[in-house]
This record gives structure tokens, sequence and C-alpha cells, in this order.
């Protein structure tokens, strides 16, 4: 069993998207524990509906305040922290569990669009949705239905396509992550600790910390990048749209303040 783990703030089309890719795609049996941060265009009440658990907060809170919020109420040993704004590729779940276990991983992260086995690749696949998404969206908007057109254009059948991507790099890895999807079991969070509520960039802060810890004490691997298990991001729709401010935003610090010098050089391993 997996609980998935997402914080929402309104983006209904997106919502319905993330959901119907869930429920078609994942192999084993699956909670999923919605953060929503006072969404008001019917999010909270279709998440109610289909969400295992739902957490309403009343006010708009940053990323890794919403992930201990569903780290807290999650019942299972493999947490799954992902974005709303993905679509899950077929066996998602069976395939990366394969990778971790093969690779001893207890922490991963996903092929996305975002980062691939290499920065060609990536910029390569990235160009192309570029070339895809702003048109669209400046023609159709964000519904659901616009969001399905992108898609289709940008990889035609999305079954065959992640097949073959699969075919193509099996359960190969490299060091990295994809910040829109990251697994790993609880004892990588009891190695770790919890998501660092002061930092907005806290998808970095904790592949930094698994960096840290298996050059310090060799207990856990740094966070793989599973290059042949594949899941599209938006990209900055979530980002972009119109939100409340954060409110605990006061209480965030950068990288740097955390991490100093490490933080350039552990980010070199992101970008390689």
């Amino acid at each position: 069993m997996i609980s998935i783990i997402t914080s929402v703030h309104n983006q209904l089309g997106m919502n319905q998207l993330y959901m119907e890719y869930l429920t078609r795609y994942t192999h084993y049996p699956f909670e999923l524990i919605v953060i929503d941060n006072a969404s008001t265009d019917g999010t909270l009440e279709f998440f109610r509906e289909h969400a295992d658990v739902v957490i309403a907060n009343e006010v708009n809170y940053s990323y890794p305040y919403c992930q201990n919020q569903g780290v807290r109420a999650a019942r299972y040993d493999i947490l799954a922290f992902l974005n709303n704004d993905i679509l899950v590729s077929p066996e998602w779940d069976l395939r990366m569990l394969e990778v971790m276990q093969e690779h001893g991983l207890e922490i991963a992260s996903f092929a996305t669009n975002d980062h691939l086995e290499n920065r060609k690749a990536q910029k390569a696949l990235n160009r192309r949705w570029k070339r895809i998404k702003y048109p669209t969206q400046a023609l159709f908007g964000t519904g659901k239905g616009s969001l399905q057109l992108m898609a289709r254009l940008m990889y035609g059948n999305w079954e065959r396509w992640c097949e073959r991507r699969y075919q193509q790099f099996g359960k190969g890895i490299k060091e990295g992550f994809s910040g829109s999807s990251i697994i790993m079991r609880r004892s990588a969070l009891e190695k770790l600790g919890p998501w660092d509520e002061r930092l907005q960039a806290a998808d970095f802060d904790l592949y930094f910390r698994s960096k840290d810890r298996s050059l310090q004490q060799g207990d856990i691997k740094p966070m793989m990048l599973a290059t042949g298990v594949y899941i599209h991001h938006y990209q900055r729709l979530t980002s972009k749209a119109k939100r409340p401010a954060f409110v605990d935003a006061a209480n965030h610090i950068s990288l740097t303040d955390k991490w100093g010098d490490k933080a350039r050089l552990y980010n070199e391993f992101v970008e390689n």
C-alpha cells in the first residue's frame, strides 16, 4: 500500500485529470491524502468525494508545511509526494518500487520533462513542451480539455510513449531529482527527518540532506532519478496560478542560509 500526499489550491480541471490518471495507472492499492489550501473553485468538494483523506486548511500554507501534514495522516510505509499538476505513467508505482528494490534506495524521484538522463535530452523535451504548452494555453486556457490536448500533442499515445521510454532505460538511475514527484520509504524519513518548513525549496533541501547523510554516515544513498519511469509535469501552471500568499512566508529562509557553500556543491550533482 502507498500513501500519496498532494497539496492543492484551486485548479479543478488539473485536479480532475490528476485523479483520473492516478486511478487508471496506479498498480498497487493506495490512499490519497489531499491538503487543500483554501480552494474556492470546487476542488475541496471534488477531493472530499474522491480522496481518502482531506485536510482542509483555511489559509494557504507553503509546500513543506503541507507535506508534513500529509505525513502525519499517512498510514503506510511508502510515501509518494506528488504535485497535482502531473500525469503518472502506467504502473508508475510498481516500476519505481522495483527500481528502489534493485538499487537499495530509500528515496527516489521520477524522470520528468524537468529532469532526464542528461541535460541535452531534458532541454530538447522541454523545448518541445514549451512550444505546445504556451500556444494551447493562450487559445484554450487551463481547463481539463486543454490540459488533455497539450498531453496528446506532446506525446501522442501516452501509454506507448511511456512504454518505449521504459524499454529504453529500464531500471536505470542517476543522482538527482524532480521536485514534482518524490517517493520514499518511512525509513528515509526517520533518517532524514521531516520536510524543513523554513524552506520553500524544500525538495532541494531533502536531496541535500540525503546527499549529506550519504557522505557523513553512509547509511542511505542520495536521492536518485529513475530514468525509465516517467511522469509528465505541466510546469508552473500551479506556481503561476493566482493564489493567496503563503501565511508562513515570513518564516522562510534560503538554501544558502541553511547550507552555505554546500548548496552550490550539492546542486552540481542535480544539474549534471
